[in-house]
């Protein structure tokens, strides 16, 4: 358990990454916050932290099960995410095209919390850098020493923490940043963010020792 405690920090600072690379998730909170409120907001968070930790549950009850017979396995998930992470930044990149890039937040809100939390919840589980990060990343933080499963259940349970308060934060910032946020060009901007956020977690993911 100690050896677990060891990396949490350094795993918080990845997921923190993470989550502030703009991206499926911070459109849908933008459009939440904006169009519906902070309520709804923080309703959808709540969904999309809970689709991080189902990540993880399967990633833990899977993965454990398939590394714990092969490495090579291991190795090929972890070349697979990296390829699934550059392809996610390149189709970012095509994005720029569009007025908005990828960040069109027009259109109506979910405001209840059972169709806001759905929304949440939803855009996670869709989300195939939310896949790729459960099923590639976590495991390498994992210290030999520690059991497999339930170290990537317990770090994604980090990671929708992090998530959360990162989002928390994002949405008390909304009203006060909502003209600036609604120009294309800052859009824009924020779509090829996104997409160099992406490759160098694909490059951390590339260099990062196998377990």
């Amino acid at each position: 358990m100690i050896d677990l405690l060891k990396v949490i920090p350094a795993f918080a600072l990845t997921a923190f990454v993470l989550a502030v690379v703009p991206g499926q998730g911070v459109a849908m909170v933008l459009r939440q916050s904006l169009v519906g409120g902070r309520r709804a907001a923080l309703y959808s968070v709540l969904g999309n932290s809970t689709g991080l930790i189902i990540w993880g549950a399967m990633s833990s009850v899977g993965l454990s099960a398939i590394f714990a017979k092969s490495h090579l396995a291991f190795s090929i998930l972890k070349y697979a995410g990296v390829a699934f992470l550059v392809g996610l930044a390149i189709q970012t990149l095509f994005e720029l095209r569009n007025q908005y890039g990828k960040f069109e937040i027009e259109g109506s809100a979910k405001t209840s919390f059972i169709p806001a939390f759905r929304l949440g919840l939803l855009t996670n589980l869709t989300n195939v850098k939310a896949a790729v990060f459960a099923v590639a990343f976590i495991p390498q933080f994992v210290p030999k020493t520690f059991s497999l499963g339930w170290g990537i259940f317990i770090l994604a349970c980090v990671q929708a923490s992090v998530s959360s308060a990162w989002y928390s934060s994002l949405i008390s910032a909304v009203n006060k940043a909502s003209v600036f946020l609604a120009r294309p060009r800052v859009r824009r901007a924020l779509t090829g963010v996104s997409a160099v956020g992406i490759l160098f977690l694909a490059l951390g993911l590339l260099l990062s020792s196998p377990r």
